[in-house]
């Protein structure tokens, strides 16, 4: 590590007095990268151990708001924007991975990760000195919009998913294509929230 290094620093600093603001993007997007893919580790683990946790009782509550029949690839199930539906296996047994219980676990997966996310990408990230209180209002503002946004997209794929491959499998499908998208849209919001070089 020492020897990379030694041989990464002088390039580095090269680059970031021939291209200042090139670099800066790079470091932004590096650690923005860095820590984005931090938080979804701890995403899936809350998607994958939470529900179970939370056990078939809630996995067979139905929560979902609203409500649209629809019939895609040969699967029936019902999309909405808030809730998930609830799960069942060939004999018509509750099947944990849907229902209350994973709305449960997603959000609150979602919300600890952003928790943790919001400092790390304001103070490393974008080294802004800005309202932190303001900051955290638009950032929740933000959260909860694109989290409506991915709701309403993994309810269009995912009972179809759970149709065919086991909870975890698309759990891992859920957490990177739900990180993807807020990933994408989140480092133009933070460039808008995190003002570089603001004084507090």
């Amino acid at each position: 590590m020492q020897q990379f290094m030694k041989w990464w620093g002088p390039k580095w600093q090269d680059f970031q007095q021939k291209h200042p603001e090139a670099a800066k993007w790079v470091y932004q997007i590096f650690y923005f990268f860095v820590f984005s893919m931090g938080v979804t580790i701890v995403q899936y683990l809350f998607f994958t151990f939470m529900p179970e946790i939370l056990g078939k009782e809630l996995a067979g509550t139905e929560f979902m708001w609203p409500q649209k029949e629809l019939h895609l690839f040969g699967v029936d199930f019902t999309w909405s924007l808030l809730g998930y539906n609830v799960l069942y296996d060939a004999s018509g047994a509750v099947v944990i991975g849907g229902g209350l219980g994973y709305f449960i676990s997603y959000e609150t997966g979602s919300f600890i990760a952003q928790c943790i996310n919001f400092p790390l990408q304001r103070n490393i990230t974008f080294k802004s000195h800005g309202n932190p209180f303001y900051q955290a209002m638009w950032y929740f503002i933000a959260w909860v919009l694109i989290s409506l946004v991915c709701n309403g997209f993994n309810n269009l794929w995912m009972p179809i998913a759970s149709a065919y491959v086991a909870p975890a499998v698309y759990n891992i499908l859920v957490t990177f294509i739900t990180g993807g998208v807020s990933m994408i849209i989140f480092f133009f919001v933070f460039k808008i929230i995190f003002p570089e070089g603001e004084q507090r």
